[in-house]
């Protein structure tokens, strides 16, 4: 079982994304996601990333409240 706290940081090292708050920052900054547009569906996300994103959000899974956050930062 894993009981580590996820957070914002490793969400994008899970994704294989830049994680420190910076570079958290610099991709909010550059990647926005317009309305009517789901989270998963953003052209920015390569195949793994969505697919990621998308099983996180099904199963309710332990990343479904950050991937819910990152998805309100995103938005414009």
């Amino acid at each position: 079982m894993d009981l580590s706290t996820h957070t914002l940081n490793t969400l994008f090292a899970q994704l294989g994304l830049p994680a420190s708050d910076d570079d958290i920052e610099q991709f909010v900054l550059q990647h926005k996601i317009e309305s009517g547009c789901q989270l998963v569906d953003a052209e920015f996300w390569t195949v793994g990333q969505a697919a990621f994103l998308q099983e996180c959000l099904q199963d309710d899974s332990d990343w479904a409240e950050l991937a819910d956050q990152l998805d309100a930062m995103l938005r414009p």
